[in-house]
């Protein structure tokens, strides 16, 4: 075998009725810029650098259920956020149209979903440092 590529994970992609829509949430959530915009395709980047954001318009895009059932649309993954202040971040998700889940299987996370039904969740690491 030949010598080994090299492989960098470039960004995670979202599937969504209409990507533009989708991508303006996570733009106003996460307050990245766009670093593409075609009809359907957005993707966002950290300021910071690093892998990316991205959506994608699917027309049979079909909404995730969570938690999943054995006979729902399962959900094929999940973000984690996390943020320096809990209720404020759970607040302005909501603000921007995102829903808090039904079930809240931790006490110090908030799982949301977008407004497409992607689950995500809001943390605040506890790492004990003062910053």
């Amino acid at each position: 075998m030949g010598t080994r590529p090299r492989c960098t994970l470039a960004a995670t992609v979202l599937d969504a009725p209409d990507a533009r829509e989708l991508a303006a949430f996570y733009r106003s959530l996460l307050d990245w810029p766009v670093r593409e915009d075609e009809p359907d395709w957005v993707m966002l980047a950290p300021p910071e650098g690093g892998a990316g954001l991205s959506f994608q318009t699917e027309p049979h895009f079909v909404r995730p259920q969570w938690p999943s059932t054995p006979d729902g649309q399962q959900m094929m993954i999940h973000l984690d956020i996390e943020v320096d202040d809990l209720p404020e971040a759970v607040a302005r998700a909501r603000a921007l149209g995102a829903t808090l889940a039904d079930i809240q299987p931790q006490e110090d996370v908030r799982v949301l979903l977008d407004p497409v039904g992607h689950p995500f969740c809001l943390f605040v690491c506890a790492d004990g440092s003062d910053d």
